[in-house]
């Protein structure tokens, strides 16, 4: 099936920019196919397993639709839980970002009803509700819904195996006649129909279909940052594992350009990729990322269609992706060929009930992971700068060098009130010991506070992926990143 953006759905200005900023770039295809004829008028039923986008397909055109001077309820939407509600609730109040005077009330058990009828005095055009609350409030009078123009049942089978069909029927009898249904539902057994029937008028039918896709040979990780403390943990990650090529992925491309700004000024070598530039220019990085002459490159998930790249050696979700098959299409750009991958996912807060709806998705277990510790960060700079050292000796680039240190050990000897006598090993140790300082000088300590204490996990292996001499045909390994490094840190 062809993409489209949310561009070519013709909303509101308002809406593309709530969208824009919440990294959305192109719709899925429950939101292709529904949008369109939710913002038409007609009753819709949508077959769409959870994590397909769904919730925006009728959140669209529900802020669309609702008049924003209007004060009564508009538009109803009945989710099973209030935990799916409040969900809900937080994706429209990103949607409707940019219209403020469009107001979103979730509205659920087991919280003070005193406090939910304060908040529906403000007149709310939009509320999302379980059902046995909002038939409370409709008892109280204290929800009317006589202005109401849609209504929308979420999860409806859910619903029905919580036991709330005649709660459905109650609510559904007493909204306006000929209101605009719409209904969403993984399944579509016996009840759902006869309640299509009964109360939608010519409804269109969508079905999407949520493949099961599975990454067998990826290992996969999840790690809790402080989402101020990214940066720091990427650059650690990388460096730890010594990882020559990666993928990074972003939600939104102000984000890439301000990622590989960062990590450019840490001595990374790394470019962007996303929607704003110029194909020229999209090529021409590519092209570069294909011979290996960038490390890192940083992508939004429409910008990094068509990446087909054998040597990437990780992916990085540095913004967990909105949807389950995003995360699936992300990760599978490593692990090509028969080749080992590793994917890395940022998470924090709330995120974590995400990381389970992906793990169900992908049947398979995302390790919790711990950022990597001060101690092993150093370990692997030490390991950076022995194998520098290793291979100029090799190559025989010391040897101009030699006679400083000759000159050095006599003058430490001769200076000598203790009559300790220095070595050459003491010398090439507190050389080693200045290179580290230097290498650590802007990168390392800062990096404590992003280690969210009392979580559970492991750090990876050390032995996995740890620097080894490669001789001359290294893939530039750390002499391109050092060179650039020097510059960074003495700046």
């Amino acid at each position: 099936m062809k993409t489209i953006n949310f561009n070519d759905l013709n909303l509101s200005e308002e809406v593309s920019k709530a969208l824009a900023d919440m990294g959305f770039e192109e719709a899925t295809p429950i939101q292709m196919q529904s949008i369109p004829y939710i913002l038409e008028g007609k009753d819709l039923m949508g077959q769409a397993q959870t994590g397909t986008g769904k919730t925006c397909a009728f959140g669209i055109p529900a802020i669309e639709l609702a008049e924003e001077e209007g004060e009564a309820i508009q538009i109803l939407i009945l989710s099973p839980t209030r935990e799916l509600a409040i969900q809900s609730a937080g994706e429209l109040k990103n949607v409707a970002k940019y219209k403020k005077s469009i107001k979103i009330l979730p509205i659920y058990g087991g919280q003070p009803i005193e406090r939910q009828i304060m908040s529906l005095k403000k007149r709310p055009q939009i509320i999302i509700g379980t059902p046995g609350r909002i038939m409370d409030h409709m008892r109280r009078h204290t929800i009317k819904l006589e202005s109401l123009k849609m209504i929308v049942l979420d999860e409806a089978d859910e619903m029905l195996n919580m036991g709330f069909r005649e709660d459905i029927d109650t609510i559904l009898e007493k909204v306006p006649e000929g209101i605009q249904t719409i209904l969403f539902s993984a399944t579509m057994p016996g009840e759902i129909q006869e309640i299509a029937k009964k109360y939608q008028k010519d409804p269109v039918y969508i079905k999407v279909t949520h493949r099961e896709l599975t990454v067998p040979s990826i290992e996969q990780y999840y790690l809790e940052v402080n989402p101020q403390k990214k940066l720091e943990v990427l650059s650690r990650l990388i460096d730890v594992n010594n990882i020559q090529l990666s993928l990074v992925f972003c939600n939104t491309k102000r984000q890439v350009d301000e990622l590989a700004s960062n990590l450019q000024a840490r001595g990374y070598s790394t470019e962007a990729l996303h929607g704003d530039m110029r194909q020229e220019h999209r090529d021409k990085v590519m092209a570069q990322f294909r011979k290996g002459n960038i490390d890192i490159l940083i992508a939004t998930d429409v910008a990094a269609r068509g990446i087909d790249v054998d040597d990437v050696e990780a992916v990085f979700n540095y913004d967990l992706p909105n949807d389950e098959e995003y995360y699936v299409h992300r990760i599978g750009r490593t692990g090509r060929a028969g080749r080992k991958g590793k994917a890395f996912t940022f998470v924090s807060g709330r995120e974590l009930i995400k990381i389970k709806d992906i793990q169900k998705y992908i049947k398979t277990t995302i390790i919790p992971l711990k950022p990597p510790t001060l101690l092993e960060f150093e370990e692997s700079k030490m390991d950076g700068v022995l194998e520098s050292v290793k291979e100029t000796i090799l190559m025989g680039k010391h040897n101009g060098y030699t006679h400083y240190v000759e000159q050095m050990l006599e003058n430490l000897n001769l200076e000598s009130e203790d009559n300790s006598f220095a070595s050459t090993l003491d010398i090439a140790a507190a050389l080693l010991k200045q290179c580290l300082n230097l290498s650590l000088s802007k990168t390392g300590k800062a990096l404590e506070n992003s280690i969210i204490p009392g979580k559970s996990g492991s750090y990876v292996n050390r032995g996995v992926g740890k620097r080894e001499y490669r001789g001359k045909s290294s893939r530039k390994d750390n002499s391109k990143r050092s060179k650039s490094a020097k510059k960074h840190y003495n700046d």
